[in-house]
């Protein structure tokens, strides 16, 4: 499998996933009926940003996108999403896509990575997260409406991107 900037074709094969993802209303705040053409503005365009794709021999299996989390005088820290295909759940493309994307984020000259709004009950992304070095800032106590759980909390997660000094 490889990890590679998203191309204008990707988009065909992205969306029956995302729209999976956010149609299940458990883990992004998109409207669950979101556009493909919303969407694709969304995941595609913002300002700022680059989106990759998992590819697995012309398959693309999971997705992520990389932008500045504020612009301006906060645009040091980013922000990123990931969606991976229901069928190809399990097989660490959501590890490989963020180990990826982390280290474009250093590249680029990111200081630090922010998410704004990771579900409480999303115990596989909370896990991954906190496994390559997020820690949980805060939760937002009831701020996502759980199509399931009812009403739970946002984490803001939050990691240094700069290089890790050893005994200083």
């Amino acid at each position: 499998m490889e990890i590679r900037e998203a191309r204008e074709g990707d988009w065909s094969q992205i969306w029956p996933f995302l729209r999976d993802v956010v149609a299940a209303g458990e883990t992004y705040c998109w409207p669950r009926d979101t556009s493909e053409e919303a969407a694709k503005a969304w995941w595609m365009a913002k300002p700022g940003g680059r989106v990759f794709v998992a590819d697995d021999a012309g398959r693309v299996l999971g997705t992520a996108e990389l932008h500045p989390n504020q612009p301006a005088a906060g645009g040091h820290v980013c922000n990123a999403g990931f969606m991976v295909a229901q069928q190809a759940a399990g097989r660490g493309i959501g590890w490989a896509l963020a180990d990826h994307v982390l280290q474009e984020a250093r590249n680029a000259g990111f200081r630090a990575m922010q998410f704004n709004a990771v579900v409480e009950t999303n115990h596989n992304a909370v896990s991954l997260w906190q496994s390559l070095g997020f820690s949980v800032l805060t939760t937002v106590p009831g701020a996502f409406r759980h199509p399931v759980h009812g009403f739970v909390g946002l984490h803001v997660m939050h990691r240094s991107l700069k290089a890790e000094t050893h005994g200083a």
